[in-house]
């Protein structure tokens, strides 16, 4: 079929963490390598892996265990597995593209709070000519107006799992707002509703949503775009109604070479049977692959990214603070 284009400009952004915005999946495989190894028992494939990844604890474990065939019961596995996690995981590193892309984003609030292009004269006591030089290439850059990318967080890893892999990494993730961090162990989710089925994508939205300055209409599903590295979270964004974006591991691509197509319409069989009208369609273009990161073309989802600049400007500063603020009241 021909791919659409005429899709609205992203307003949202939701993100997976591991392997997409964190350098984990090693990790991962090395700690679970270990374990084999010490029981004499095969490596994990990655075409086990696979479907490991991106889908609740639960889910993946009863996999795991069904395929690995351990001579120790699941109690000793998951407390030889979790020391291993408490060993590798506090040295988890952003994967290359994620901090720019993070940053960038984050710095698109300046739509929201700039007052005259985000300079106030008087508070900034700037020469007028040289704040008009300043602005005119913002003003003249876009064709249509400008706007915030709101951001979210949907992780299957749980809390505590989660605190492990990001508590040396807080500047990183200060920028999703404590009330738009969706985890694995969240209580809205039931159980039993985890990826590849939306419901995780579904409730980001929905945090962003509640969240929204008085008077900005809500985002709808295709506004939103979600970024994935495993094959069932691009299942789950697919049938959300939001468009995706595919960045896997360079193992995980090869195991799937060939069916890139089946990936991105979210019609690898991942979730069994499911009702048809919840998959996409064949190169239908809600979802694209991309190797990296790195070098992200906002433009293309109608994402306009304010020079690194404006961060200077007053009511960037001013916004910080204030969200920080709500930030610590959501904590307590």
């Amino acid at each position: 079929m021909a791919p659409r284009t005429d899709f609205p400009p992203v307003r949202a952004c939701v993100f997976d963490m591991d392997g997409l915005l964190l350098d984990t999946e090693d990790l991962y495989t090395l700690c679970v390598n270990l374990i084999l190894e010490k029981y004499q028992r095969p490596k994990l494939p990655w075409s086990i892996k696979a479907k490991l990844q991106g889908r609740p604890g639960p889910v993946a474990n009863k996999l795991f265990h069904d395929w690995a065939q351990l001579p120790i019961d699941h109690d000793q596995y998951t407390q030889e597995y979790y020391a291993l996690q408490k060993r590798y995981f506090p040295g988890t590193q952003p994967l290359p593209g994620v901090e720019k892309l993070l940053s960038d984003l984050g710095r698109t609030r300046f739509w929201d709070v700039r007052e005259g292009f985000g300079v106030d004269v008087e508070k900034e006591n700037a020469d007028p000519d040289a704040l008009a030089e300043k602005r005119k290439p913002l003003a003249n850059e876009f064709l249509t107006p400008p706007h915030r990318v709101h951001i979210a967080l949907a992780t299957s890893a749980h809390e505590s799992n989660f605190k492990l892999k990001t508590s040396h990494l807080e500047e990183l993730f200060s920028v999703f707002e404590t009330q738009r961090r969706v985890l694995g162990d969240d209580r809205r989710i039931a159980p039993g509703r985890g990826k590849p089925l939306p419901d995780i994508y579904l409730l980001a939205l929905r945090t962003i949503n509640d969240s929204l300055p008085a008077g900005e209409k809500p985002i709808t599903p295709e506004e939103c775009l979600v970024f994935e590295d495993s094959v069932p979270g691009v299942e789950a964004g697919r049938r959300a109604g939001m468009r995706v974006i595919w960045v896997p591991h360079p193992m995980l691509k090869k195991e799937y070479a060939g069916r890139e197509a089946e990936v991105l319409a979210g019609r690898t069989g991942e979730a069994g049977d499911v009702d048809l009208h919840q998959l996409g369609e064949i190169d239908d273009g809600w979802a694209e692959y991309y190797p990296t990161l790195i070098n992200f073309p906002y433009h293309k989802y109608g994402i306009h990214v304010p020079p690194v600049d404006v961060e200077q400007e007053h009511c960037m500063r001013a916004s910080s603070i204030a969200g920080q603020m709500v930030a610590q009241t959501f904590a307590n």
